[in-house]
């Protein structure tokens, strides 16, 4: 016995235009390697170079590796992940690491997690480090 099921019209989400979210990816990786420069200067370093960018998806939260180099030849080599989801979510992504870089780059446990990935194997937890500082002011 067949099983039918009626849906009304209407009914079901849109299915979205994968050129969409292509578009934004790809707008999300330019927004962060554009930013480099902002990031040197909030970091107060020489040059910053975006070794990586990834943007988000469904399944996976973004993530930002970035490089920076300071005048006394010393290098900082960072990992920051972002929230899961679209691009147009994590569009403050690289404006809260600015702004992570412009407060001296604090690192506390309560935003550093495990990341095999990262040059020191910790990244710091963007959405976790802004919403710790909501909190405290």
């Amino acid at each position: 016995m067949d099983t039918i099921v009626a849906v009304e019209p209407g009914s079901l989400p849109p299915v979205p235009r994968s050129g969409d979210d292509e578009h934004g990816a790809q707008a999300f990786v330019a927004r962060l390697r554009r930013a480099a420069p902002l990031f040197a200067a909030a970091a107060g370093a020489q040059t910053a170079v975006v070794r990586e960018a990834v943007p988000p998806a469904r399944h996976r939260r973004s993530r930002c590796r970035v490089v920076l180099r300071f005048a006394d030849g010393g290098e900082m080599d960072l990992s920051f992940l972002g929230p899961a989801g679209s691009a147009r979510r994590a569009a403050g992504f690289g404006a809260a690491v600015q702004r992570w870089l412009a407060v001296g780059a604090p690192r506390d446990p309560a935003w550093l997690v495990p990341d095999a990935d990262a040059a020191d194997g910790s990244a710091v937890d963007i959405a976790a480090w802004s919403a710790a500082r909501v909190v405290t002011g």
